[in-house]
């Protein structure tokens, strides 16, 4: 992380560092994925079964995902990206989380907007994913 002796000291005395640390080797092989169940008029033209994959440590793998993925759908969906994140950290079944979707910000056509996407979340192994 191009830590200074100083900072990474800062940085092992904080217990909960530690704990993520020792955690990390389990998550490598975990992906948060947020498929589209619902599209209607999408700008970016996203479609269900769409996916967006996120590594454990939450970082968009670009190469999974879509050509192009709008920005404004995630707003909301980081939230779940950030619970399933913790939930692992915490040593709990993201799969588990009671509200797993989430959709973008546009309001969809009736209400003024243009369209809208719903994204559910998932946790899957890494093995075995395809690019989309």
């Amino acid at each position: 992380l191009g830590y200074s002796d100083e900072e990474m000291a800062l940085f092992q005395a904080n217990p909960r560092n530690a704990d993520i640390v020792s955690k990390g080797t389990n998550l490598r092989n975990k992906c948060i994925v947020l498929k589209v169940v619902e599209s209607h008029g999408c700008n970016s033209r996203h479609q269900i079964g769409d996916k967006f994959y996120f590594d454990a440590f939450g970082n968009l793998l670009t190469e999974l995902c879509p050509k192009q993925v709008c920005g404004y759908s995630l707003n909301s969906a980081l939230m779940m990206v950030f619970a399933a994140n913790e939930m692992m950290y915490a040593g709990v079944d993201p799969n588990e989380i009671r509200f797993k979707r989430a959709g973008c910000f546009d309001v969809g056509l009736q209400c003024g907007g243009w369209g809208r996407i719903v994204l559910e979340l998932q946790v899957e192994d890494k093995d075995g994913i395809e690019p989309g």
